[in-house]
């Protein structure tokens, strides 16, 4: 069982998401030890890109700022190498299949396991296409509300670490309410597997927060985090995910 499996044993996970590099990259190492303390239990980094697929406005903004400051996927694992040395949570990359590529697949996931990165989601991979690996780093894949029972089982086949279920079909970004039936797309998941569940793609208070993890293992934030952040109201944005912690352990 993996680190980012093993999270989920011990409590409702909390993942917060935010952009390497918006503002600044000392400023996100400062975010990912506050987010921490406020009770994240695993973060997700997401990796500028010019043209993120699935991200909404806000986060579109966030990668645009991070990219003004030349934040390059080279930069994301010196910082992950950094800062999970002085933490104890997981750390998650989000990023394009892309920058992957250019990287080159066998020396990014290589450098995955060497700077202390435990799992990826690249929302614009083809999981029917991905290669099998052996290594220790996880392949998070997503499921949505438009996804069929055959692609169902064979990302709950696929999928490593947990399964990232987006309770909102389109873009990213902050939602009045859910619009999905969290609990039944979750029961279609666990009728093949038993791997953790996280919802995320528009929770943005503790209400929605507490009634998501109802029906899931954890709960993924990012579009209402990432907007606090945009204004660099950085206390705020730790507090906001104490308030979340509060209401997912109060559920």
């Amino acid at each position: 069982m993996s680190r980012i499996s093993e999270v989920f044993g011990k409590r409702k996970a909390l993942i917060p998401f935010i952009t390497v590099g918006d503002p600044s990259i000392s400023q996100t190492e400062k975010l990912v030890y506050d987010l921490e303390k406020a009770g994240a239990d695993i973060i997700e980094l997401g990796v500028p890109f010019s043209d993120p697929i699935a991200d909404g406005p806000v986060i579109q903004a966030a990668h645009n700022r991070a990219l003004k400051n030349n934040v390059s996927l080279q930069d994301a694992f010196l910082l992950a190498n950094k800062v999970s040395r002085k933490i104890k949570i997981p750390l998650v990359f989000m990023l394009s299949q892309n920058l992957i590529e250019n990287y080159g697949s066998s020396k990014f996931f290589s450098d995955c396991a060497k700077y202390g990165v435990g799992g990826v989601i690249i929302p614009d991979s083809i999981p029917d296409e991905m290669e099998e690996k052996n290594d220790s780093i996880d392949r998070i894949l997503l499921v949505s509300p438009t996804t069929n029972e055959e692609r169902i089982k064979m990302i709950a086949q696929k999928s490593s670490g947990f399964i990232y279920l987006i309770s909102s079909a389109g873009i990213t970004g902050k939602r009045s309410k859910i619009s999905a039936d969290v609990s039944k797309m979750a029961a279609a998941i666990k009728k093949y597997t038993n791997k953790p569940i996280a919802v995320g793609f528009g929770i943005s208070n503790p209400a929605q927060a507490k009634e998501a993890a109802k029906h899931a293992d954890g709960v993924i934030v990012g579009s209402a985090l990432v907007e606090i952040i945009a204004k660099k109201q950085f206390k705020k944005a730790a507090d906001f995910i104490k308030s979340l912690r509060r209401a997912i352990d109060a559920g």
